[in-house]
C-alpha cells in the first residue's frame, strides 16, 4: 500500500480534513525539515512532543481561557518547576531549539516566570560580561539558581536610549555605582518577569563618572533577597497590571532609591572602568545594542511561528466547514473552496514561510557577528542592527495583520477563545512596539540608507555594504516580468530592487535638498520621515524576497521544491501588487504586466490549494501547543468546540449568584 505524502493522518480524523491531507504533493516531514533547518531538528522536535504527550502532568490542567490570571501564572510555576527537574529526560539543556520548542508545547505563548529569562537575561550577559563575570553569574543563571530579566524601557522612555533617566553614578571613595530613580518617569516600566519573578536584572542606566555622563550602560543588579525572595531596601519593584495578553508575565515597573552595587556589575566585556573612574569606551557605538539585536533576530522565526499557527487553525477549520454553494446544483461546499478565503490565507501562509527562511538567515548572521564580536571586529554591527530594525517592523506588522485575517477567516467561531486566534494575535501584535516602536525602527534603518544613498550621490558605491549594493548598481528602463520566457525571479528580485533603489534615493534627496535650503537636521529629517519609512519598507520587503529566493534555490528535493516555488511564485506576485504604484509612477511597470501579476495571484492560488493544509502541517505544531479547539488535528472541531463551552466555570450551575442576588429580585419586582 502507497503511503500517503502528509503523515498526519490518522483514523478517526474528520473524513473532510483526511481528504486534504491526501492531496498532498510533497512528503510533510520533508517539508519540516526545510522549515526548522534539518531533518535532525524536526525530528527531534516529533520526539519532543511525543515524549511530552506521554507526561501528563505537563499537560494544562484545564483550558487556559477558564483560568483567572493568578492561577494561570501558578500553573505556569508548577510545570516549570516540573520541566527544571525533568528537562534532561526530555531535551538537551544546552540546545536553544529543543529549549524553545520545549518552552512553547508545554508552557504556552501566554509566557511563563521565566520567559525573559532565557532570551534577554542569558544572552545579555553572554554577550556583554566579561570572561571573569560570566564565570561568576553565568552558571548560576543557567542551573535556575537565580532568576533574571533585563531593565531597559522605562515608563517615560522606550526606544530613545539616549533619554532614559536611571542614573548609575560613580562612587569614587567606595568603588561602588549608585543607582537612582530621579522622578516617577523614570520607573523601569514593562521588563518581563520584573514584577514577582525575577531576583536579578541586567539594568540599563545612564553611567556617570565625575560629573560626566557616558550614556546608557548595562548593570548587573540584585533586586531581591535570594533566600526571602523580599525586595532589597532602596528596591521599589512590583507587576504593573494585565495586558492585552501574555498576562502569564508579570510585567514589572523597578525603581531605585541611592541603590549601591559594586563597580565590578557594570558589565565589562566591552566597557570598562577602573577603581579611579578611568572609563575606557567600547570599539563601536553600537556595541551595547547586541542584547537588542539579538532579540530582534529571533523575533522574526517567532513571529513565523506564531503567524503558521494561527494560519493552521483557520485553514484545518476552513477544510471541515461547509457554509453555502458555489453551484447550486452541489451540496454546500468547504469554505475553503471559495476564492476570497484563499486569497484571505494563502498570501499570508508564503509570508509565514518567507519569515522563517529571512529570520534563519539573519539569525546565521547574528551568529556570525556575535564571533566577530568577541574577537574585537565589530564593523559588520551597523550593518546587522539596520537590517533587523526594518524586518521587526515588516514581519512584526504583517504578522498581526495576518493572524487578524486568520481569525476573521474563522467567522464567528474565531472570536472565540475556543480559537485561541485571539491570545496568539494579542501575544503577537506586541511585538510592534517591544523592542523597539515599529515606526521608529522603520526610522533607524532609514538612517543606514540615508548614509547610502550619500555614498551613492558622491560616486562612492563601491563602498556600499552588500545588503545595500543594489542602490549603486544599474538599473533597466522597465521591468521585463511577463516578457523573458523562463526568466524565474530574476525580473521580480529586479523589480523589488528597483522600486526600493528609487524610493530611497528620492526620500534621500528630499531630506538633502531641505538641508541645502537651510533647514537644520532634526527639522529636515522629520519632514521627511514618512518618506523614509516607506523606503525602509521596501528594502525590508527586498531582502524578505531575496533570502526567499536564496532558500528555495538550495533545494534539492524536487517535490519540496516545486511546492515551495509555487508558494514563492504566489509571494513574489501578491507582494509586487501590493507596492505596484511604486513600479507605475515612473512607468517601471505597464498596465498590462500588473494585470499578468494579478493574474499570477490568482493562478498560484489555485495551485496551492491541493496543499494548503499540508503546508501548515509541516509546521508540525501538535494540539497541546495550538490550544485551539477549531485548529484540533483531528478536524473534529463541533463535538469538541461544545464539550469545551460546557466546561466554562460559568457553567457549574444553573443558577449564577449574580442572578440570585440582582437579576431575580430585579424581574420579581417588575412583575409586582
Amino acid at each position: 500500500m502507497v503511503q500517503p505524502l502528509n503523515k498526519n493522518i490518522q483514523e478517526g480524523d474528520n473524513p473532510d480534513l483526511t481528504s486534504e491531507r491526501l492531496t498532498s504533493t510533497f512528503n510533510t516531514n520533508d517539508m519540516a525539515a526545510q522549515i526548522w533547518g534539518s531533518e535532525k531538528r524536526a525530528r527531534r522536535r516529533r520526539e519532543i512532543s511525543a515524549k511530552i504527550a506521554q507526561m501528563p502532568e505537563l499537560h494544562d490542567s484545564k483550558p487556559l481561557p477558564f483560568m483567572t490570571r493568578e492561577e494561570k501564572i501558578m500553573e505556569s510555576a508548577r510545570k516549570l518547576t516540573i520541566l527544571t527537574e525533568k528537562m534532561g529526560q526530555i531535551i538537551d539543556p544546552t540546545d536553544p531549539a529543543e529549549l524553545y520548542h520545549l518552552n512553547n508545547e508545554v508552557l504556552g505563548l501566554e509566557g511563563n516566570p521565566m520567559a525573559l529569562h532565557g532570551v534577554m537575561f542569558i544572552p545579555a550577559l553572554s554577550a556583554q560580561a566579561s570572561d571573569e563575570q560570566q564565570a561568576k553569574w553565568l552558571p548560576r543563571a543557567l542551573r535556575r539558581e537565580i532568576i533574571g530579566t533585563y531593565a531597559q524601557t522605562e515608563l517615560g522612555h522606550g526606544t530613545n536610549l539616549q533619554n532614559l533617566e536611571t542614573t548609575a553614578t560613580y562612587d569614587l571613595a567606595t568603588q561602588e555605582f549608585v543607582l537612582h530613580t530621579p522622578q516617577i518617569t523614570a520607573l523601569k516600566w514593562w521588563p518581563g518577569n520584573l514584577g514577582k519573578s525575577s531576583n536579578y536584572a541586567v539594568v540599563v542606566a545612564h553611567m556617570i563618572i565625575k560629573g560626566k555622563n557616558y550614556g546608557p550602560h548595562p548593570f548587573m543588579v540584585q533586586l531581591r533577597d535570594e533566600k526571602t525572595h523580599e525586595p532589597l531596601p532602596g528596591i521599589t519593584i512590583g507587576d504593573i497590571g494585565p495586558k492585552m495578553a501574555y498576562n502569564i508575565v508579570d510585567n514589572g515597573f523597578l525603581g531605585f532609591n541611592k541603590y549601591r552595587i559594586p563597580r565590578t556589575n557594570l558589565l565589562m566585556r566591552h566597557t570598562k572602568v577602573e577603581a579611579d573612574g578611568t572609563y575606557i569606551k567600547p570599539p563601536h557605538a553600537k556595541i551595547n545594542y547586541s542584547a537588542m539585536v539579538h532579540v530582534r533576530a529571533y523575533m522574526l522565526t517567532g513571529q513565523a511561528i506564531m503567524l503558521a499557527s494561527a494560519l493552521n487553525i483557520a485553514t484545518r477549520y476552513s477544510s471541515v466547514r461547509r457554509q453555502g454553494q458555489i453551484d447550486k446544483s452541489q451540496p454546500e461546499v468547504k469554505v475553503l473552496e471559495y476564492q476570497t478565503q484563499q486569497h484571505r490565507l494563502f498570501p499570508s501562509i508564503a509570508r509565514a514561510y518567507a519569515f522563517q527562511f529571512a529570520g534563519a538567515e539573519t539569525v546565521k548572521l547574528y551568529e556570525h557577528v556575535l564571533k566577530e564580536m568577541k574577537s574585537g571586529n565589530v564593523s559588520l554591527m551597523a550593518d546587522l542592527h539596520a537590517l533587523t530594525s526594518g524586518l521587526k517592523s515588516v514581519v512584526t506588522y504583517q504578522t498581526g495583520e495576518g493572524i487578524e485575517q486568520a481569525r476573521m477567516a474563522c467567522g464567528g467561531h474565531g472570536y472565540s477563545m475556543a480559537s485561541y486566534i485571539s491570545e496568539i494575535y494579542g501575544v503577537a501584535i506586541g511585538g510592534c512596539t517591544y523592542e523597539g516602536e515599529n515606526m521608529v525602527m522603520l526610522l533607524q534603518l532609514a538612517r543606514y540608507l540615508v548614509k547610502s544613498a550619500a555614498l551613492v550621490k558622491s560616486g562612492q558605491s563601491s563602498q556600499l555594504g552588500p545588503l545595500v549594493a543594489y542602490l549603486g548598481a544599474k538599473s533597466e528602463p522597465t521591468s521585463l516580468i511577463d516578457r523573458i520566457p523562463n526568466a524565474g525571479f530574476t525580473e521580480y528580485v529586479k523589480t523589488f530592487q528597483h522600486v526600493a533603489k528609487r524610493q530611497t534615493l528620492k526620500a534621500a534627496e528630499m531630506f538633502f535638498g531641505l538641508m541645502e535650503k537651510g533647514e537644520k537636521r532634526e527639522i529636515a529629517w522629520n519632514k521627511c520621515s514618512v518618506e523614509l519609512n516607506r523606503a525602509s519598507r521596501l528594502h525590508t520587503r527586498l531582502f524578505i524576497v531575496e533570502a526567499f529566493v536564496r532558500r528555495v534555490n538550495e533545494i534539492a528535493d524536487i517535490r519540496i521544491k516545486e511546492a515551495l516555488t509555487d508558494l514563492l511564485h504566489l509571494h513574489v506576485n501578491y507582494e509586487l501588487l501590493d507596492i505596484a504604484s511604486y513600479a507605475l509612477e515612473d512607468g517601471f511597470l505597464s498596465a498590462s504586466q500588473l494585470d499578468y501579476i494579478r493574474d499570477q495571484v490568482y493562478l498560484y492560488l489555485g495551485k496551492i490549494r491541493p496543499n494548503a493544509v499540508s503546508l501548515l502541517d509541516s509546521w508540525e505544531f501538535s494540539d497541546i501547543e495550538l490550544r485551539s479547539v477549531l485548529g484540533r488535528r483531528d478536524g473534529n472541531v463541533y463535538e469538541n468546540l461544545f464539550k469545551w463551552a460546557k466546561s466554562s466555570p460559568l457553567n457549574k450551575t444553573d443558577v449564577l449568584p449574580s442572578v440570585t442576588q440582582y437579576l431575580k429580585p430585579m424581574m420579581e419586582k417588575a412583575r409586582l
